[in-house]
C-alpha cells in the first residue's frame, strides 16, 4: 500500500516519485554499502499501480504541458551548477552504494556535469531540414521537416555508472520535450533519487520526471508493459535488452548493452608502455564493470613477452582496498555474488587451461585484478563478458588473424587498436566490426558528446546527447502549397 505525502530527500528513505511529490511504501528494499555491508538507506517496491500511476502522470504532463527551448536549457544549465556545488556529497554516495572508489566517482561527477550542460546546448539546436521537391508537378510545393518529441520515455538505468548514464537518458529526453518514467537499478538507486532532487531544485516542473523504484524483474516489467510508453532506453545485459526488444513491439527503443572488448596491439606501436599501461588500468577501473572495459587483448608475438611483464608491473601499482581511500584504485564488485562467479570463471578457465600470471584472489566483493595467459576463445572470460577486473593476453602473428579474432564474438561495442601505420588504421574501421573503433587508445575511451552505440548483440541506437536527442525525436515532414 503506498501513501501520498511530502519526504524529507536528504532522509535514508526513498520511496516512488510522481507529480513533484515522494511516496512512501510499505514494500521496502535495502540499499547497502557495497564495501562495509552496512545497510545504508531504504527504498520502495514499485507495484503495478504505483507505475502505471506514474506513467499517467507523465502522459497527462506531456499532453498538458510545454516548456520551450530556452526553459529547457536553463533548467538543465541550472541542475549542472546544483551538482557542481554538491560534487563531493553526490561522490560519496557513488563510493558508499556503487563501491567505486573516490577519485573515479569525481570523474563521473564531473562527466555527469558536461553531460547537463550538452544536454541544455542541444536543447536549442533541435532542427529538421529542407527537402528539395524537384519532380515535374511540385513546383508551387516547398516541404521540410520538423523534429518533435515522441512523449513518455521508459528510461531503466544500470548500477556501474549510476549517475553519468542516467543523465545520459533523463537529460536529452528534457532537452527534447518528452516527459520520463525512470526505473534505476535496485542495488544503486540513491544517486538517482538525488537527481531527481537536484532537477526539481533547478525548476524542473512536476511530471517531467517521475520515478519508480523496484527490481527490474517487477517494476521494470510493471513499466515494460504499458503500452502508452512511446520509447524505451536501457542500458544493462544483453538478455535484458532482449527481452525488452521482444516486450516494445514497434515501439522506439535504444539499447546500450554488454561488450567483451577486443584492443590489438601491433607490433609498430609508438609507445608500447602507454599501450600497457591504458589496457590495465582500463581494464581493472570501476572493478571491470563497464560495457567497454578492456577485456581481450590481442598483441603481436614480437613484443608479447615484454607487454606482458609490463602489465604485470602496471597491475602491480595498482591499490587494492577501500574506494573511500583517495588513493584506493580498485574497490568491491557491485557484490559478493559477482565477485564469486567471477571467480568461477577464472577457475574453469585454468581448469581449461588457461594460467594466471598475475591476481585470481577474491576476498569477499573484491576480486584482486587479474590478469589471464594461455586462453582460448570458447573460455567464458573469453568469448563472454566478464564484467570484473580481468583480462586475458592473447598472441598473434598475422593482423589479419587478430581482425578475425576480434570480430568472433556475439558483441559489437567498442575495440581498441594501437598502430603506428595509418593505411592499418584506416583498414581497421572498415574491417571491425563494432560501433566504435578507438585508433592507439583502448576501448574504453568514451567522450560523452560522441555517437556511443553498438551493433550485434552490443545494442540499438546511439547515445551521446546529440544522438539521444534524434533517438528521442520523431521526424515529421510538413508540405506548404504555395
Amino acid at each position: 500500500m503506498e501513501v501520498r505525502t511530502t519526504i524529507n530527500t536528504s532522509s535514508a528513505f526513498f520511496g516512488h516519485f510522481i507529480n513533484g511529490e515522494w511516496i512512501t511504501d510499505q514494500n521496502t528494499i535495502p540499499v547497502v554499502n557495497k564495501y562495509t555491508y552496512e545497510e545504508i538507506s531504504r527504498i520502495g517496491s514499485a507495484s503495478r499501480k504505483t507505475v502505471t500511476e506514474a506513467v499517467t502522470n507523465a502522459l497527462h504532463t506531456f499532453q498538458t504541458k510545454k516548456l520551450d527551448s530556452n526553459q529547457r536549457y536553463e533548467i538543465l544549465m541550472r541542475a549542472a551548477e546544483i551538482v557542481r556545488e554538491r560534487k563531493e556529497e553526490l561522490a560519496m554516495i557513488l563510493v558508499s552504494e556503487v563501491g567505486k572508489v573516490l577519485k573515479d566517482a569525481r570523474g563521473e561527477i564531473d562527466r555527469g556535469i558536461q553531460t547537463l550542460i550538452t544536454s541544455a546546448e542541444e536543447a536549442k539546436r533541435i532542427a529538421g531540414n529542407g527537402v528539395p521537391l524537384g519532380q515535374p508537378g511540385n513546383e508551387n510545393k516547398m516541404a521540410y521537416t520538423i523534429r518533435v518529441p515522441v512523449g513518455v520515455i521508459g528510461a531503466i538505468t544500470p548500477f556501474n555508472f549510476p549517475f553519468n548514464l542516467t543523465l545520459h537518458k533523463v537529460a536529452p529526453a528534457i532537452a527534447a520535450g518528452n516527459t520520463v518514467v525512470l526505473k534505476p537499478a535496485e542495488v544503486t538507486p540513491l544517486i538517482v533519487c538525488k537527481i531527481t532532487e537536484i532537477l526539481s531544485e533547478a525548476g524542473l516542473p512536476a511530471g517531467f520526471l517521475n520515478v519508480v523504484n523496484g527490481r527490474g524483474q517487477e517494476t521494470g516489467q510493471y513499466l515494460l508493459e504499458d503500452e502508452r510508453i512511446a520509447m524505451y532506453t536501457f542500458t544493462g545485459s544483453a538478455a535484458v535488452g532482449r527481452q525488452i526488444k521482444s516486450k516494445t513491439g514497434i515501439r522506439k527503443v535504444t539499447l546500450e548493452l554488454g561488450n567483451n572488448s577486443p584492443n590489438i596491439i601491433h607490433k609498430d606501436v609508438s609507445d608500447i608502455d602507454r599501450a600497457a599501461d591504458l589496457c590495465i588500468t582500463r581494464g581493472f577501473s570501476n572493478a571491470g564493470q563497464a560495457c567497454i572495459s578492456v577485456q581481450r587483448v590481442y598483441v603481436h608475438r614480437d613484443i608479447y613477452h615484454s607487454f606482458i611483464a609490463k602489465a604485470i608491473k602496471v597491475a602491480e601499482s595498482l591499490k587494492i582496498g577501500d574506494p573511500a581511500d583517495s588513493a584506493t584504485d580498485i574497490g568491491p564488485m557491485i557484490s559478493e555474488k559477482e565477485a564469486r562467479r567471477a571467480e568461477e570463471w577464472i577457475q574453469e578457465a585454468v581448469q581449461q587451461g588457461a594460467k594466471v600470471i598475475y591476481g585470481g584472489e577474491r576476498q569477499g566483493a573484491i576480486l584482486k585484478p587479474t590478469i589471464l595467459v594461455d586462453v582460448t576463445e570458447k573460455m567464458k572470460v573469453v568469448c563472454e563478458e566478464v564484467f570484473a577486473p580481468v583480462i586475458s593476453i592473447i598472441p598473434f602473428d598475422q593482423i589479419e588473424k587478430a581482425f578475425e579474432q576480434a570480430n568472433h564474438s556475439a558483441f559489437g561495442l567498442q575495440a581498441g587498436l594501437f598502430t603506428s601505420d595509418l593505411h592499418l588504421a584506416m583498414r581497421a574501421t572498415r574491417e571491425l566490426h563494432f560501433g566504435g573503433v578507438i585508433i592507439n587508445d583502448v576501448s574504453t575511451y568514451r567522450a560523452d558528446v560522441m555517437p556511443y552505440g553498438g551493433v550485434k548483440d552490443s545494442g540499438i541506437g546511439k547515445e551521446g546527447p546529440h544522438f539521444a536527442i534524434q533517438e528521442m525525436t520523431d521526424e515529421k515532414l510538413v508540405v506548404i502549397n504555395l
